[in-house]
Order: C-alpha cells, then structure tokens, then sequence
C-alpha cells in the first residue's frame, strides 16, 4: 500500500545523543540505541473515521522518536500498519450504506493527507491487512499445526453453513503473558470487552484467549484460510505477522496510544512468542496518552472528535495543531480545548515573527536545548519553552546580538520538532 511522501529536511550540523523512552514493560527509561539501523513499528488507524487529535497526538509523538533518532545518527527503519478489513469499518460501511473497500479507502487518504499536513514523516512500510492476507493466513496456521492454538466450532445457525471455526491462541501455554502490561487479571477483564475481546464467547480455554482467525459469517468478507478455514484475521495476529515479517523480532521501539498497552501489545507480544520461542518481541513500548475533549476521551465510539481535517477546512495552519500537540508531554493525559489551539497560533505568529527579524541571540545553544530535551524522553514542551525564551530575547534590543540565527533555528525547528515556519 501507497504511503504518503516525506517532507525533505535540512540538514543539521552536529549529532544529538542517544534517545530514552519510558518503557512500558520495564516501567523505566531505557535507551534506544541499535548498532546501526533502528527498527520501530507504530500501530496504525482502523479506517471507518477521519484522523482525530487523539489519532495526531500519537503520530506526531512516533514522528518526533523517529527525528530523535536519526538526529543521534541512526538510519530508521519505520512500518506501520492499517487494519482496512475489521468489524467497526463493516460496521460503518452497512451504516452508511458504501461498501467497506470505498470506505477504507478514502479514509485512508484521509489520513495521508492530514499526517502531510502535519509533517510527519512516513513510515518506509505502510500496509494494510487485505493485501497481506497470505501472510495473516501462514501465522494462524503455523500457531495451530504447532498446537499453540485451537479451533472452536461455530453454531452453524451463526455461521449458515457447517464447519466454520474461530480460532484462538491458548494463553495457558504462554508464561511470557502480562509481561508488557504487568495488569492484573482483573484489571484485564475490565476492558478486555470493551476493547475488542470476546470473554464469553462459550468454549474457549480461557476468557482471555485471544481470537487470532475469525470464522466467516453470513455477508462478510472472507478469504480462504487454509487449515483455519474461511475468515479473516483477529485485529491482534495483523501487527505480530507484519512487525516479525518486516523488522524481525526483538526490533527497537513499539508504539501506540496507552489504550494499546492492554490487550493489543500484551496480545501481539505473547502472539510473537508463540511463534518464536523468545521474548521480547519489541525492546521498548512506548505509548502516547489519552487525549480528552468535553470531559472523556477523545474516541471514535463517543463520537467527542475534533478531527485534523476539520481543523484545516476551518483554515487553521497544521503548524499550529503541531504545536498545541507538541505542548504536552507524551506520556501525560490532556484535554484539548479551544484555549490551547489560540495560544499555540499566538505562538507560531511570534516565532514566524522572529525568525523572519533573523537577529538575536546565537542559535547553537537553543539547537542543542531542544536536541538534548528530544533525546530525554521527547520532553517536546520543554523545547517549545527554550524557543520562547529566545524568541522573547530576540526581542529586546541587545549589542551581543548577531544577524543570522533565525535561518539556523528554522532548520532546526523543522528537522527536529516537524514545525516548519
């Protein structure tokens, strides 16, 4: 599948130092720092709505781990997914009366061109489900000739026909289980439904088990699934086949929104065990908070969305959504307001402002500021404020400023932060 283009980026003299991320799993910051290429999957959209500022949030923070990294010399190696087959989009596309392919596909690009917009750059790899279905298929089956997995007939009365089956990993054999999230089983089985799980489904081994093949139903979409049967993958299998076939196990960085930490990147890993025989499947996982709007948050299902594209068609400069995205520390939950978009324009005007005076303090200090708050666990808030300070300076008459500075620091502001003036 087709991503969207990559901005060019100036090139920057001088080198940052390793990146750290809080990682999930360990629960402390660990560097990411591969001898030679860095290899990090980010978990991408379910295309049945347009890309809203929870979507952009994690996005903009994945773009900011890739700038990091190759800011401390690392070529990166980035693939993202879209689940473009799942039961929301057929869910969607009956409600609104297209077909799901159209659907996903103008949604998708969509997407493309908001993550343009908000100059992200795009992953080397960007694929779908549908086309990689040979794949999904090979992994199931690899998972139940192994007997790692089982079948579990469908009521023919369900599935109209005789012999469809779902098929489910069997946790039971998995003593890598919990180890990303470290939840308790009861915190699990509070969202384990409300997150795409099916706990009462009747047969299964454990309430938990995750469903890695979806047997065919009457008027879905289904593909020939081998020893499985016809079906189509769970949403969990998708992001362990694609991050093994594409980057190999134990690659740098996971990535998604917190919400993603349980079940999706406890079941991918455990899923990835199954397969390999060792852990870990990804040695840092690192996740965005949660955006909120009007007291909740921001999600598809509640329908509280402000959406990117709303946001452009409104006239709004995608620099100034960056930068209100790139005022929150990653890891923390916020909520979005109008205030914040105001103040995030009133700040872009006066770095615009500035920038074009191209006179003021020397820019090498700022420059190594924002590297070194990047590499910090992508403290992005810290480097906004470290270019206020010279902003504000610049503005002040002074005999120890120089002419030029506004051309480095604009280079710098769009290599390292994606804020392009």
């Amino acid at each position: 599948m087709k991503s969207w283009s990559s901005p060019v980026l100036p090139e920057l003299p001088g080198q940052s130092g390793p990146l750290t991320l809080f990682d999930t799993a360990s629960q402390q910051g660990r560097a990411v720092s591969p001898e030679g290429t860095a290899r990090m999957y980010v978990c991408g959209i379910t295309p049945y709505d347009a890309t809203h500022l929870g979507h952009a949030a994690t996005y903009v923070t994945f773009d900011l781990v890739n700038r990091a990294l190759r800011a401390a010399g690392h070529d990166v190696h980035y693939v993202q997914n879209t689940t473009d087959i799942d039961d929301p989009l057929l869910e969607r596309a009956e409600r609104d009366g297209v077909a799901w392919q159209d659907l996903a596909t103008s949604e998708i690009q969509l997407f493309h061109d908001d993550m343009t917009a908000l100059r992200v750059l795009a992953p080397d790899h960007y694929v779908g489900v549908v086309e990689t279905m040979p794949q999904h298929v090979e992994t199931v089956t690899r998972l139940l000739s192994s007997g790692a997995a089982y079948a579990l007939a469908v009521d023919p009365s369900e599935a109209g026909q005789e012999g469809v089956q779902d098929i489910y990993l069997d946790l039971a054999q998995q003593p890598s289980f919990g180890e990303v999230s470290h939840w308790s089983r009861e915190q699990m089985m509070d969202v384990f439904a409300d997150r795409g799980g099916d706990p009462d489904r009747v047969g299964k081994h454990d309430q938990l088990d995750p469903l890695l093949w979806h047997g065919v139903r009457p008027g879905e979409p289904s593909w020939d699934g081998g020893a499985a049967g016809p079906g189509r993958p769970g949403w969990h299998i998708e992001c362990t086949t694609l991050a093994l076939n594409l980057l190999g196990d134990g690659f740098d960085v996971q990535g998604g929104g917190s919400d993603l930490i349980f079940p999706h990147h406890e079941m991918s890993a455990v899923q990835a065990a199954a397969l390999t025989g060792h852990t870990p499947f990804a040695q840092v996982y690192a996740h965005q908070g949660m955006v909120g709007y009007d007291g909740e948050k921001m999600s598809k299902s509640k329908g509280n969305l402000v959406r990117v594209s709303d946001l452009r068609r409104d006239g709004i400069d995608p620099m100034a959504v960056r930068l209100v995205l790139l005022a929150q520390h990653y890891r923390t939950d916020w909520e979005y307001t109008d205030s914040l978009l105001k103040q995030a324009s009133e700040r872009l005007e006066r770095w615009r402002d500035a920038i074009a005076a191209d006179r003021g303090p020397a820019a090498e200090p700022v420059v190594e500021a924002i590297r070194g708050f990047l590499a910090d666990d992508l403290h992005s808030e810290r480097a906004l404020e470290v270019v206020d300070a010279w902003v504000a300076e610049a503005g002040r008459e002074s005999e120890t400023h120089v002419d030029g500075p506004g051309q480095q620091l604009s280079a710098a502001l769009d290599t390292l932060l994606g804020v392009r003036l």
